[in-house]
């Protein structure tokens, strides 16, 4: 899938691309990391569900990615070799997109995802300024060691892959039209409530060009009579509570994002929708897969 002409990425001045930096300090440190030596303390962890989202990820970006929230990497690499056999059927083209966006880019662990299947453009798009900071310091970084080494990076990024570039902006209200041929999110959609995520998927498909495909990670639901499946409905009672109780509200829902309600609200976005098998996937007890990919392609 390729584009013609520069891909027009201006923005308005709410959400112009610059040079983030946190705006508001970094989180006090305290003993008993919760997840890895490390990860945010248990403290920290209640200071940011008490913030509103945007602050609360300002607070915990220094330390998100060693937290589980950040999506692993093997489930980003499966999602790029798919999303290559999707846009070159015929698997003659490396980076066969041209332009792509990271929707909800946080600290940009789905960016080099892009970086491996787009020539020209990449984008994040994120509305915590603490979350793009540390973003554009792993691409200064990343961008600095590829040029000393030369040749590949990880993730199958090419020397001369595209440098990113970072606007702050809300999901709800993307600034972009008709620029990509490629979107993704990980792991974003249940910080959105099911009467928000019209306005995302709306979003998202003024910003794609005709043809061009939307995919997201989507896991298949836990058995009712699973650990896994309790833990999910016991932590959304929590932030229901939570959210009944204190202001400003905190979203992040695990069970708001079943695939028969994602597709409907693609299918009225004006998407087509298909789930596509993802080799290599984790499998379930009863061998199914455990998780596929959502890919939506604009009509």
């Amino acid at each position: 899938m390729s584009g013609g002409a520069e891909p027009p990425l201006r923005a308005p001045a709410s959400a112009r691309r610059t040079s983030i930096r946190p705006t508001h300090p970094a989180p006090p440190q305290y003993a008993g990391p919760v997840f890895t030596p490390e990860g945010p303390t248990l403290r920290e962890l209640a200071v940011q569900a008490l913030s509103s989202v945007e602050r609360g990820y300002d607070l915990l970006a220094p330390k998100f990615d060693h937290t589980p929230f950040r999506t692993p990497d093997r489930i980003l690499d499966a999602t790029a070799e798919t999303l290559r056999g999707l846009g070159s059927p015929d698997g003659t083209a490396a980076a066969p997109f041209e332009a792509g966006l990271d929707v909800c880019c946080g600290t940009g662990a789905g960016i080099g995802v892009l970086r491996a299947l787009c020539r020209r453009t990449v984008v994040g798009v994120d509305f915590s300024a603490g979350m793009l900071a540390l973003a554009g310091e792993r691409s200064s970084g990343e961008r600095s060691s590829g040029e000393r080494s030369g040749g590949e990076r990880s993730g199958g990024e090419a020397a001369g892959a595209p440098v990113p570039e970072y606007v702050r902006a809300d999901a709800r209200s993307l600034p972009f039209v008709g620029a990509f041929d490629l979107a993704v999110t990980f792991g974003a959609l249940g910080h959105f409530l099911p009467s928000e995520r019209a306005a995302v998927f709306r979003g998202v498909h003024r910003a794609l060009r005709p043809g061009g495909i939307f995919a997201f990670p989507i896991a298949a639901p836990p058995h009712p009579r699973s650990a896994l499946y309790w833990t999910l409905a016991g932590f959304d009672a929590v932030m229901r509570v939570r959210n009944a109780l204190w202001r400003p509200p905190f979203v992040m829902y695990y069970r708001t994002c079943a695939l028969r309600d994602v597709r409907a609200d693609l299918l009225a976005a004006g998407f087509a929708v298909e789930l596509v098998p993802v080799r290599g996937a984790a499998r379930r007890a009863d061998g199914s897969p455990g998780w596929g990919l959502v890919a939506a392609r604009k009509r």
